[in-house]
């Protein structure tokens, strides 16, 4: 049986013996908009519980339109040039581009001219969020979890807001989309590291399709309502990252209709649990390095056996990286209990602890498996991983551990399906 995995920009083609159980798992395919440019102009002039955009931003506004960083597979240039045809009316400028970053590193020149193309480089400023610069950012109080709230004082100086992004699920936040594109992508340090606290990451409601009492969806929920003059242009996407559904108007209203519709395609219930699991990271952009590639690593766990193996696919040629603390955070641990044990008896909260918080969190039911090209097998055990060269030879020594019936799942797609165990124990 051949599969091809969601890897990189080309895919990676594994062939597994057909006499296993195997059992594939992949979104509900829509094909793309016939005309995605005509949809969203229409979707602008008529939005959800909200006037047409053209009719909020008046002539003299300052108006910033929020755009996702690199990591992200979004449309930036379709989306921001439909959004331009309405505001025609607006002085060029009037009108600065803010690129989402949260607390991730600038992206390059070279990368913002591939995201945005050479007519948005040049024709309208671009600010890059710096979290870690507090003179960049504005205090606007505390949310009611006590967290200090900083945000991008350039943003809040723009009479009008525009958010862009797109909606799938998100491993600790529910779905992505909506008000992340103010917290974190728009964020001071300080109010990042309070919503990714340990405690807070650490909720059983901080997961994949959730949205009610969770903590961290919650309290970005509350930041992006704080922010007056807001509009949201959020769209839905299929494995060849093309537009299929538009959602924009209000923030809440909007955000909620796209992730109810990405649920029904992306959420899927299976019978029971699996001694292997075989995912990616949804391929280029997604899979970039290896701290986000724990996405992958998160859809896995939610359908692998206690004692399992979880096998991912990442291309990872951004390395694990080099920016940030998470490869620092693994590097100063043996072991994936003490590393929890450090993170929960610690009093500060450290950039990207998160993500090696959910990687221990897993590692202490299954093991992960990483197969990449650009990562050599020293470093991904620096990171406490399993290298894998092969993934069906990886495969054929863990059947010799589970045994020849073991059950195995394959998610192509990686974190564009998210499976559940559908029993009365699933929290989906």
């Amino acid at each position: 049986m051949k599969i091809n995995l969601a890897y990189g920009k080309t895919g990676l083609e594994i062939e597994l013996d057909n006499s296993l159980e195997i059992t594939i798992v992949e979104p509900n395919f829509v094909p793309g908009l016939a005309d995605p440019e005509s949809a969203l102009k229409s979707v602008l002039k008529d939005p959800i519980d909200s006037p047409p955009l053209r009719e909020i931003v008046r002539p003299t506004d300052k108006v910033g339109i929020i755009f996702s960083d690199i990591t992200r597979p979004m449309p930036r240039q379709k989306v921001i040039q439909a959004i331009l045809s309405e505001l025609s009316h607006i002085s060029p400028k009037n009108i600065i581009l803010f690129n989402a970053l949260g607390s991730h590193r600038k992206n390059t020149n070279a990368e913002l001219k591939m995201m945005l193309g050479d007519s948005l480089i040049s024709e309208f400023p671009i600010v890059q969020n710096d979290a870690f610069d507090v003179s960049t950012q504005v205090y606007l109080g505390n949310a009611s979890r006590g967290h200090e709230i900083w945000l991008n004082r350039v943003l809040l100086d723009c009479d009008v807001k525009i958010i862009t992004g797109f909606i799938e699920p998100h491993f600790f936040a529910g779905f992505s989309g909506g008000g992340k594109a103010i917290m974190p992508g728009m964020a001071g340090q300080s109010t990042i590291l309070a919503n990714h606290d340990a405690g807070m990451i650490g909720s059983p409601h901080a997961t994949w399709g959730i949205t009610e009492n969770n903590p961290i969806f919650e309290e970005v929920h509350e930041i992006s309502q704080m922010i007056r003059n807001t509009f949201l242009v959020n769209v839905a996407l299929n494995k060849n990252q093309e537009i299929i559904r538009i959602f924009a108007g209000n923030i809440t209203k909007a955000h909620s209709e796209g992730c109810k519709f990405v649920k029904d395609l992306a959420m899927v219930p299976l019978p029971h649990s699996f001694d292997i699991v075989i995912t990616s990271n949804s391929g280029y952009p997604l899979d970039l390095n290896l701290y986000q590639a724990i996405k992958g690593v998160s859809a896995g766990a939610q359908i692998v056996n206690d004692g399992g193996a979880i096998i991912i696919a990442a291309d990872c040629w951004d390395g694990i990286p080099d920016h940030g603390l998470y490869a620092q955070l693994l590097q100063e641990v043996d072991s994936s209990q003490q590393l929890l044990d450090a993170i929960f008896s610690s009093r500060e909260t450290r950039q990207d602890q998160w993500q090696a918080q959910i990687q221990a969190q897993i590692q202490l039911r299954s093991d992960v498996y990483i197969r990449t090209d650009n990562l050599t097998d020293a470093q991904i055990e620096s990171m406490l991983l399993k290298p894998c060269r092969r993934i069906e030879e990886t495969v054929k020594t863990l059947l010799d551990k589970y045994g020849s019936k073991a059950r195995i799942c394959v998610l192509p797609e990686g974190p564009q399906t998210i499976s559940y165990i559908n029993t009365t124990n699933s929290n989906i």
